[in-house]
């Protein structure tokens, strides 16, 4: 007897192997049929191995900067989409990397424009409720006068500057998503997303905690790109994906939410607490800004604690020693992929 078509809704995640979504992919498959596309570009394969023997998971290899059909995978008629749809939509496909950013300008650029329209034109067609994943950086750079920032304030961004492929494209993603609210009714919301740190992380990207692990590991400096006041506000990924997870159940009126913590920690302080955790006689040492490194500030949790009842709730040190826990445990794993 076929299992009744409405049991499970079906969950579509773009950039599902990525650090965070292959834990949302991970939390979705609870009570939901996920669906992740990825192309690897920029995340790896043994992030989502494990959901692979699960049924109700289906990965697609795909760029979603490419028009999407999803009637043309096969693989997918056992979760009926023919009949049953896509019911939710989370788009979180875009190079994060800031040692790598020069190499995907385009990937970012077509991330932030042609992926969203595909994606969006799926959440039309399908009627589904759709999140994106939106970035701190529409606020523009924190300053010691503005260092936490709300909803509604309206951040300037340099759409020339080198890194304006991300930054202004994510403000104009999330144009487009307002447009498709306006044009087709799509229940769409955006997330801003702060810094967020935890197991899966690539290392070596400029990403700093996983990279702080390894160093500290192996009796090498930690290195921090910007100097002793470097200072950010840092999210463990299980409190980012229950953010997430919230939005997309709320109700139409939500919109724009914040995700990250609102505490600002000195990176150097991060680093000690690092080094103390692994028994490490690692040194600390300060270079030149990478490209994609920018001054970011905290998130203001007022609206978000009110219309969802979230906050983060993982302390810091608990976070580190989760993810010091994964980078020990997966070393050797994680070495070889950035070599190849």
């Amino acid at each position: 007897m076929d299992t009744p078509i409405f049991e499970k809704k079906n969950v579509l995640v773009t950039g599902g192997a990525g650090f965070i979504g292959s834990h949302l992919c991970e939390r979705l498959l609870k009570d939901s049929k996920v669906i992740c596309i990825d192309d690897f570009s920029n995340s790896n394969p043994q992030n989502i191995t494990h959901l692979l023997q699960y049924p109700d998971f289906e990965f697609i290899n795909c760029d979603v900067a490419q028009p999407i059909d999803l009637d043309k995978f096969e693989e997918l008629n056992k979760f009926k989409v023919k009949f049953q749809g896509i019911q939710e939509i989370y788009h979180l496909a875009c190079p994060t990397s800031p040692k790598d950013f020069e190499r995907f300008k385009m990937k970012s650029l077509t991330a932030n424009s042609s992926a969203m329209l595909n994606t969006l034109d799926l959440a039309v067609q399908y009627h589904a409720k759709y999140v994106f994943a939106s970035s701190s950086v529409v606020y523009g750079n924190a300053s010691e006068t503005k260092w936490s920032f709300k909803e509604t304030d309206q951040g300037v961004v340099d759409h020339l500057s080198s890194r304006a492929c991300y930054d202004e494209g994510k403000r104009f993603a999330e144009t487009c998503v307002e447009t498709y609210r306006q044009v087709h009714g799509v229940d769409a919301k955006i997330a801003r997303i702060f810094t967020t740190y935890g197991p899966r992380m690539r290392l070596f990207q400029g990403l700093l905690i996983p990279d702080f692990v390894v160093s500290a590991i192996e009796g090498k400096d930690l290195v921090i790109y910007g100097d002793e006041n470097m200072s950010m506000s840092l999210c463990y990924i299980s409190d980012m994906i229950t953010g997430l997870t919230k939005l997309m159940a709320s109700d139409p009126e939500v919109k724009i939410i914040n995700l990250g913590d609102e505490k600002i920690i000195k990176l150097s302080e991060v680093a000690q607490m690092i080094i103390q955790m692994t028994n490490s006689n690692s040194k600390i040492t300060f270079e030149n800004p990478l490209v994609f490194l920018t001054t970011k500030g905290a998130p203001d949790l007022v609206y978000v604690k009110d219309v969802l009842g979230w906050m983060p709730l993982t302390r810091l040190e608990d976070g580190l020693e989760k993810t010091i826990e994964y980078v020990v445990a997966n070393k050797e794993a994680l070495l070889f992929n950035h070599k190849n």
